[in-house]
């Protein structure tokens, strides 16, 4: 049985495995999907990334079924993460919030490979190194 006709694209991010009806409510509620539906799958489809900013992509269709398509997580959470902040600079380029290492650089690099519109490592850290520096971290050898 073919699907239905596609409605609407929408594109959200949202912290890995606690979407509720309250965060997602506004931006998917006049769609008219079923919100609780919805924040299940997408809890369980990012339960193993928690601690992250995960986007999605929910295609809703005209009898108001969806599809749900997980991406990697954020390129700044995965930065935060490896420099070990809750949040970037306050004023990136004149405050360093903190630094990575070269090597923690590339380690994010290739897990966003995927996700880049390159397919070449050194490209993807010129990428992510650009990402790093305007939320003020410091890229050390």
């Amino acid at each position: 049985m073919a699907k239905n006709k596609i409605t609407r694209v929408v594109k959200i991010q949202l912290r890995a495995g606690e979407a509720g009806p309250a965060t997602v409510g506004k931006d998917l509620g006049p769609l008219g999907i079923n919100l609780m539906d919805f924040c299940r799958r997408y809890n369980a489809a990012t339960e193993s990334q928690r601690g992250f900013v995960v986007p999605a992509e929910v295609t809703v269709y005209e009898d108001r079924s969806f599809d749900l398509v997980t991406k990697m997580p954020t390129t700044a959470s995965l930065l935060r993460r490896a420099a070990g902040l809750d949040g970037g600079s306050p004023r990136p380029g004149h405050q360093t919030a903190a630094a990575i290492t070269r090597d923690q650089l590339r380690e994010v690099a290739r897990v966003k490979l995927p996700d880049l519109n390159t397919t070449d490592l050194d490209q993807a850290e010129k990428i992510i190194t650009g990402t790093a520096r305007s939320m003020g971290l410091q890229v050390k050898e």
